[in-house]
């Protein structure tokens, strides 16, 4: 059984310690996000990175994928309220993005992987969506004891986690740390 984010805690989503460690805009530009990209948040929750994405590639597209139709509602309430207009909300499957092949540049995914019971074939979904050349982003938690987030158990660890992309033809471009709490990959699409 995987570890899964209980809605009712949805203001751990955009509070002061997710912003001091993760502030959206730095964390972005950390991980490449580039004026030219178009977007999938693939597992975007609330929307704490699908608006600033939004914001930063201009008329791109920007897709917030979610299996919650109570997440993607407070999206289209926060990108409303920005006077964000790109976005498109989306209502997933866990294994199907119900968006188009090669849709985007870029996708990313913020502690999310360790979510999947299928992480190969959740992994496979997202390359589908991703363009040839285009780069998947994901943060996940280090697979350590931590002052918070999912039981160790649930975590899978970045070389792990490096291993099944390269299985699908993702080559690794970088690896980071934000704080002791998360560490963050980019891959390209080969």
């Amino acid at each position: 059984m995987v570890h899964k984010f209980n809605p009712k805690s949805i203001k751990k989503l955009d509070d002061e310690w997710r912003r001091e460690n993760l502030p959206p805009i730095e964390t972005l530009k950390k991980l490449g996000l580039e004026a030219t990209d178009s977007v999938a948040d693939i597992g975007c929750g609330i929307g704490y990175f699908t608006i600033s994405a939004a914001s930063l590639i201009g008329n791109n597209n920007a897709f917030a994928l979610d299996t919650s139709p109570e997440m993607l509602a407070e999206v289209e309430l926060r990108s409303k309220a920005a006077g964000i207009k790109n976005i498109e909300t989306v209502k997933t499957e866990e294994l199907d993005l119900m968006i188009p092949d090669e849709s985007v540049s870029f996708g990313l995914m913020v502690n999310v992987i360790h979510e999947i019971v299928d992480k190969n074939q959740f992994l496979e979904e997202s390359s589908r969506i991703i363009k040839p050349g285009g780069r998947l982003a994901i943060i996940d938690w280090e697979k350590g004891e931590t002052a918070m987030g999912p039981p160790v158990d649930h975590r899978i660890g970045r070389e792990e986690l490096t291993a099944m992309l390269r299985e699908i033809n993702f080559e690794s471009q970088e690896t980071m740390n934000f704080t002791e709490n998360f560490y963050g990959l980019v891959f390209s699409k080969k």
